[in-house]
This record gives C-alpha cells, sequence and structure tokens, in this order.
C-alpha cells in the first residue's frame, strides 16, 4: 500500500491535469474516438508505472488475433493486474470490474474513458444485461479482459477456481478466448515497499471458437485455468525465453 500513496503524491500535477482531460474525453466521445481515449488511458498507466517504479515484461504480443474481436481471461493478483495488461495491450480493450470497485476516484474516470463494463455483483438482472452488451459488442470487434477468478486473496502467483460462468461471454459471441497469465503483478500494491518491481504479462495462444465450440463452460474454464498455471510453472522453473530481473 505504501507505493499506492507514493504514486498519488508523485503524480499530483499528472492527476490535476490528466483528470480534467479524462472528463473532457468521457464527455465529448464523438469528438475523441476510441483509440484517442485508449491511448489516454495508456499515458494515464504510464504515470503510474513510472512513478511507481514498476516494470513489466511482455510477451505474447503478437499472438493476439488482428482482426475481429475477443476475449482475454487472466488470472488475477492483485490490483495492478488490469494496469498491467491494458498497458501492454496496444489495440483499444475494456475490462469488466466489480461494480463496488469500479467507483473509486481515478477508477470510476478509468473505467468511463476506456468503456469498460461493471457489474453489481448483488443484482442478477444488471449483469445479465450487461453480459449482452458485451457480448454484443465483441460480436463487433471489441475487446475485452476479464478475471475469471472473481476476486483475488492473497493468492499471489496460484490460481482459484475459475468461475464457468465468465466464459458464457466468449461461448455466445463465439469469439477466440486468448488465455493471459500475469507473474508477480500482486507486489506493487500488497507490499510497504517502495523498491523497483518487475511484474509481468504473458499473452498466450488464442483459442480459436472451432477448439471449443463443443466444450461446456466448465471445461472451457478448466483448458484456460491449465495453460496458463503451466505458463507460471515454466517461469518458476526459469523459462529461457524470459529475461528475469531482480527488483533493486
Amino acid at each position: 500500500m505504501l507505493r499506492f500513496f507514493i504514486v498519488i503524491v508523485l503524480n499530483i500535477g499528472n492527476i490535476l491535469y490528466l483528470l480534467p482531460k479524462m472528463n473532457v474525453y468521457i464527455k465529448n466521445t464523438e469528438k475523441y474516438s476510441e483509440e484517442d481515449r485508449y491511448h489516454l488511458a495508456q499515458d494515464v498507466i504510464g504515470c503510474v508505472a513510472r512513478k511507481g517504479r514498476i516494470k513489466t515484461i511482455v510477451t505474447g504480443q503478437d499472438l493476439l488475433p488482428q482482426e475481429g474481436g475477443y476475449i482475454m481471461y487472466s488470472n488475477h493478483q492483485g490490483r495492478y493486474d488490469a494496469l498491467g495488461i491494458m498497458g501492454a495491450h496496444d489495440k483499444p480493450c475494456k475490462v469488466v470490474m466489480a461494480m463496488h470497485r469500479s467507483k473509486k476516484p481515478i477508477t470510476t474516470q478509468f473505467i468511463d474513458l476506456t468503456g469498460s463494463k461493471r457489474l453489481d455483483l448483488k443484482d442478477i438482472r444488471q449483469q445479465a444485461a450487461t453480459l449482452k452488451e458485451i457480448i454484443a459488442e465483441v460480436k463487433e470487434g471489441e475487446r475485452y479482459l476479464i478475471f475469471p477468478e472473481g476476486s483475488y486473496d492473497k493468492n499471489h502467483n496460484t490460481l482459484n477456481t475459475f468461475k464457468s460462468g465468465s466464459f458464457k461471454c466468449a461461448e455466445k459471441a463465439r469469439c477466440p478466448v486468448v488465455p493471459v497469465a500475469i507473474y508477480d503483478s500482486y507486489i506493487p500494491f500488497e507490499f510497504n515497499s517502495y523498491r523497483k518491481v518487475v511484474t509481468q504479462v504473458h499473452f498466450l495462444r488464442p483459442i480459436p471458437f472451432e477448439e471449443y465450440k463443443d466444450m461446456t463452460t466448465s471445461e472451457i474454464a478448466s483448458l484456460v485455468s491449465d495453460k496458463i498455471r503451466e505458463k507460471i510453472a515454466e517461469i518458476d522453473n526459469g523459462d529461457p525465453f524470459i529475461v528475469r530481473e531482480k527488483a533493486s
């Protein structure tokens, strides 16, 4: 948490500049394209990373589908997860976040700026309506990020059970599923330290609809979680294709 407060303090100037700018972009979507708004969101992420002394190693960007919509499913470790992934994802994408987490200052502007979705975990009707919106948008070519574990609770570089219902969106949108493995993403905002942090984001091979169309959502959830778990095991065992860096 120490890093979080330091980031806020060191970014006061950027906040006073970027927050009003974010609000202007949000209110004038006809003037500022999705790409414009996403680039501004990435500028915000860049400010957090630089002042937070956070570096992210990224692999697999070349594996991402070049055309059409898709949904990324990632393991969940902490508050930096979505920022790390979206900062590494060049094309505009949106994240699905729990309503109660999305209403905090700056976070709420970030969600609105990127056109991301809020899920009210206490309102089944709202959830159903939002999922329909996501499905329709993905069919139109939008890209989404979902954390199928639902929450994080000091699971660090291990995985909790993936909720099978999270995969209904992909199933109904008939879109590619992109597993995303994050590593050490819990460190930035969990410990009271301001030492340099190196996190990792790995976009894995997309799973086309044809490959999972005959599976149940539970089977899809297991398939995706297994692929992410395998990648984490590779990193634990010293993946030769990843340059490991130590925090200083």
